[in-house]
């Protein structure tokens, strides 16, 4: 059966479907047309999942670990507090008393409308097969030969060529839907080839098993 990796886009989703080599690229406008894909075995999303009541989430300190000079890429999730915020500065004030200290950073607060958006459209219970991944994790850790830069000609090239050894990405990339961004539909197709492992039981996960207070899984697998 088929898998699906998603990413997030300026408030949407790209979706890549992948059924065995062929993967096909899909604009998804919210997170109920994310879950609303058929015939998906995992979906792995690049977006925080299990939040945290009141500090940093242990996969993202080792998911940054693992990266190192890419840690960056890992962006601290917010804890939950902060999904009930209708502006940047109430955000930081939750945070701080949720967390006894800690503001939030800019670009997590970017991430918010879509951690809430697939908060609600998750439920309770959430569906098991619903896991979050990061993209970086699947390049350097899994697929390989990744050592650059996403944005860079050399980092564009290395993630081309490592898809490129699990799914025809160049025919993806081609049938596009319009106005997709190449990084965000990388990282789709390596959020894709994620959840391909996850369903065949040989994906890796960084984190402490704990659970969120809506028993979300506070995990980053790839």
């Amino acid at each position: 059966m088929a898998v699906l990796g998603v990413d997030g886009w300026r408030g949407a989703w790209v979706g890549a479907r992948l059924d065995g080599r062929t993967v096909e690229l899909l604009a998804l406008p919210d997170a109920a047309a994310v879950l609303a894909v058929p015939d998906v075995e995992v979906v792995g999303i690049d977006m925080p999942i299990g939040l945290s009541d009141d500090g940093v989430r242990v996969c993202d300190i080792e998911a940054r670990r693992r990266l190192g000079r890419a840690g960056s890429s890992v962006f601290p999730a917010p804890v939950r507090a902060v999904l009930a915020a209708h502006d940047y500065a109430e955000a930081r004030v939750l945070s701080v008393q949720a967390t006894g200290g800690t503001s939030l950073s800019a670009q997590a607060w970017q991430l918010v409308r879509s951690i809430r958006a697939l908060d609600e459209a998750l439920g309770e219970p959430p569906p098991e097969h619903v896991v979050e991944v990061h993209p970086e994790l699947a390049f350097r850790h899994g697929l390989g030969g990744v050592t650059d830069p996403k944005v860079t000609a050399r980092g564009f090239a290395q993630r081309l060529a490592a898809l490129r050894t699990v799914m025809d990405v160049d025919v993806a990339l081609l049938d596009a839907p319009p106005r997709v961004p190449v990084v965000d539909a990388l990282d789709a197709c390596a959020a894709a080839w994620s959840a391909r492992r996850i369903a065949d039981g040989t994906g890796e996960c960084v984190g402490d098993g704990a659970t969120d207070a809506r028993d979300r899984p506070m995990r980053i697998c790839w």
